[in-house]
């Protein structure tokens, strides 16, 4: 009898998430969206806003435009894209008030970078700090290679979410959110919930940004299942800042 064939894993997608941050009366604060519960993958999920790249993220001729250039600059514009298209906070140099957000979410045809452009506005790249890269485990259907940056929130924006992949979005202290979690008032896929873990030691946005430098270059995280003695669990490397490295696998949500 032949062996049953091997089925190869699903080649992760390139993906951006953008986590904002202020600060709050009790502390640093992030922003959260709730993704649509008709949506394929995570339904229903809080996560921070972002995607996979599209096209135009990473065919742009990088080389011809006046932005500080990184090998990272497609996942970064992705990233402020991501997070306008979903929840309207734009990071962008110069002014954007409550009129020109709703005329650029408006606007059709070209690539977000000329849509910008076309509004005297230039992404804010340089703003963002790579926080974190995390690769969706082999065994799931659908796959993400996503890098995770923290930038903070832009002034005198108000959050609007797109009602089409974010039903709701909502500030809250990583504690506080984990705690709603555990109360199953919301529920967390595992990179979100551990990147949360990460931030909950952060007492201010700028802690929050001088843990991530410390991590520089970013080490590229695939959780891998593993028996423990307390059982089958999902496990990350010791070392990356973050202060939980394994958790029970019928506690994970992978998708």
């Amino acid at each position: 009898m032949n062996a049953p064939a091997m089925t190869s894993p699903v080649e992760p997608l390139p993906a951006a998430s953008l986590i904002l941050l202020r600060d709050g009366v009790d502390g640093l604060e992030v922003f959260m969206i709730q993704r649509h519960r008709d949506l394929r993958f995570a339904p229903g999920a809080t996560v921070f806003p972002g995607g996979r790249l599209d096209a135009e993220d990473s065919e742009l001729p990088w080389r011809d435009l006046s932005l500080p250039l990184s090998n990272d600059l497609p996942q970064r514009l992705a990233a402020i894209r991501e997070a306008f298209e979903e929840c309207g906070l734009l990071l962008a140099g110069g002014t954007v008030d409550a009129a020109l957000s709703d005329r650029l979410r408006a606007a059709t045809g070209g690539t977000f970078l000329d849509r910008l452009r076309a509004a005297g506005l230039d992404p804010d790249v340089a703003a963002l700090v790579p926080f974190a890269r995390w690769i969706t485990p082999e065994s799931v259907w659908r796959r993400f290679d996503t890098l995770f940056f923290l930038a903070k929130a832009p002034a005198r924006q108000t959050a609007v979410v797109d009602g089409v992949e974010a039903v709701a979005g909502f500030w809250g202290t990583p504690r506080a959110i984990l705690a709603e979690a555990e109360a199953e008032r919301l529920s967390l896929v595992f990179a979100t919930r551990m990147n949360l873990l990460r931030l909950a030691g952060c007492r201010t946005a700028r802690h929050a940004m001088e843990e991530a430098a410390r991590f520089h270059p970013l080490t590229p995280i695939l959780p891998r299942p593993a028996d423990t003695p307390e059982g089958p669990a999902l496990c990350i490397p010791d070392g990356l800042g973050y202060p939980l490295t394994r958790v029970p696998l019928d506690q994970a949500r992978l998708g």
